[in-house]
């Protein structure tokens, strides 16, 4: 992480769950990381549990990845008063509680293709021009997950998927389709998906699933894995990370 020491890592969905996880990993390793979220006031309070040091170094910023407006409003600000962002990590997502042969749930279903989809996208978009501006040689990290690669039928699933997989191989697409359009630039930008198995977060709030001894990893598992795959020398480039909790069936 050498190369990274006090450069700005941007990371949306920080105020909980596996996005804190990965704010706090990359203080640690000494980045200046901006939280990006709709509650910024809970990251304002998660900032006092750091100590005094990583405080200075942690910086809340009011982003609701669904709305464009608040994305370029979000760096802007980074690049005005951090110098712009160094690392993205494409961490907000959202599952909604349906099912799509569910009449009436038009809405919950665009909310999960505007976050997973569309605010990728753009934070992807706004923070390349970042990079590409200041010519460094960034890395965004898209979360993805296993069902981002294939639909699990049967033990150990949510009740219901929905939309949820097809966001997610769309970010599986997306992260190659950037890709691409990075090499015709001649970018050193890397990429890379990670696509975790069950991670304990409040997405897995069913009643129904929690009750059945399902294997899970921690949300520091993931941000160990972010903090892995931007370490790598300048010339290694990991495209795609799978991280499964031992014994996961699918």
């Amino acid at each position: 992480m050498d190369r990274w020491q006090n450069r700005v890592a941007a990371v949306t969905g920080a105020s909980a769950g596996i996005g804190w996880a990965i704010a706090k990993a990359l203080l640690q390793s000494g980045m200046v990381v901006v939280g990006m979220a709709r509650r910024v006031d809970k990251i304002e309070e998660l900032k006092l549990t750091l100590d005094e040091k990583l405080q200075r170094r942690m910086h809340g910023c009011k982003c609701d990845v669904s709305s464009e407006k608040d994305i370029v409003t979000a760096f802007k600000w980074i690049d005005a008063n951090l110098g712009g962002a160094d690392v993205l990590v494409n961490n907000a997502g959202v599952l909604k509680s349906t099912q799509l042969i569910e009449p009436g749930n038009t809405q919950m279903i665009r909310d999960v293709v505007e976050t997973n989809i569309v605010g990728l996208i753009l934070c992807a978009r706004e923070a390349y021009q970042s990079m590409k501006r200041r010519n460094i040689d960034g890395h965004i990290v898209n979360m993805n997950s296993v069902v981002g690669h294939g639909v699990p039928v049967g033990v150990d699933t949510l009740t219901t998927y929905n939309v949820y997989p097809a966001t997610k191989h769309a970010v599986t697409a997306l992260t190659e389709t950037f890709r691409i359009e990075l090499l015709n630039e001649k970018s050193q930008v890397k990429l890379t998906s990670i696509s975790p198995g069950a991670v304990r977060t409040d997405i897995f709030n069913d009643p129904d699933l929690l009750k059945k001894p399902i294997p899970f990893l921690e949300p520091e598992d993931i941000a160990n894995s972010v903090v892995h795959v931007i370490s790598t020398p300048k010339h290694v480039e990991i495209k795609e990370l799978t991280i499964k909790p031992l014994g996961e069936r699918f």
